[in-house]
């Protein structure tokens, strides 16, 4: 059984307050638990799941986490879970340190006010698909370690390093690599050239991208419209220029 204080911490961390003050938070699900163990960027703390799940899975397990394992019954699951529909595992991991970004020779992603958490995890696994490896984000961006951007990365936040810091002051910094912003109106992606080496602007679900930011870019660029609908969401938009970009 856990105790109403174990239960009342991990709730706690379904929250941005409390995850900065621990330096912690969760992930759920089998997937996202195993990759997550399995890599080397995050330290787990506590592994939390139904007994058969762990008569099942623990030899496989033990491969990457050597602590015990606690059994909990579906109500204790459904008590801490941040899902709609609880899982048959969940655990307990540090955040990662963040990484220094080298820009060169490399596609980086900024993200300037992705506020939708489900928005941000699926960008963070298109991400990974296409071999983009960080991602920078306006300091007011979801949190990527929101139980729900977690479980939308589907493990591929193990992947991709993300910073959060001043958009503005880290492109000035950062100048000597070409900066492309996706806009309604600019150049279309399809005549856009192979790159190896950018900075590409993906701007909020309904403003787009800040004007101080279109300012320092170099080149705005847009994805062909032909029908009528007046914008993309945000990941697919992404997903779009990607694959067009990166070959």
């Amino acid at each position: 059984m856990l105790s109403k204080s174990h239960i009342k911490y991990i709730q706690s961390l379904h929250h941005k307050k409390f995850r900065d003050e621990e330096g912690a938070f969760i992930a759920e699900g089998a997937k996202v638990v195993m990759e997550l163990l399995s890599s080397s960027k995050f330290i787990c703390k506590q592994l939390i799941a139904l007994p058969q799940w762990i008569d099942e899975n623990e030899s496989a397990i033990k491969k990457y986490y050597k602590d015990e394992i606690t059994a909990a019954k579906d109500f204790e699951l459904e008590k801490i879970s941040a899902l709609t529909t609880p899982n048959h595992v969940l655990a307990v991991f540090e955040k990662a340190k963040e990484e220094v970004i080298i820009v060169k020779k490399k596609i980086t992603l900024m993200l300037d006010t992705i506020q939708d958490p489900g928005n941000l995890g699926t960008i963070i696994r298109i991400a990974d698909w296409f071999g983009v490896s960080s991602i920078v984000c306006s300091v007011n961006s979801a949190d990527v370690y929101n139980p729900k951007v977690v479980q939308s990365t589907m493990g591929s936040i193990a992947r991709v390093n993300i910073i959060y810091t001043d958009l503005k002051e880290w492109l000035l910094k950062n100048r000597q690599v070409k900066i492309f912003a996706a806009a309604l109106k600019g150049e279309y992606i399809n005549t856009i050239k192979n790159i190896d080496e950018a900075i590409i602007i993906i701007g909020n679900e309904s403003k787009g991208i800040s004007d101080e930011l279109l300012q320092i870019a170099d080149k705005k660029i847009t994805i062909p419209k032909i029908g009528e609908a007046e914008s993309l969401n945000a990941a697919v938009a992404t997903g779009i220029i990607l694959s067009h970009l990166i070959k």
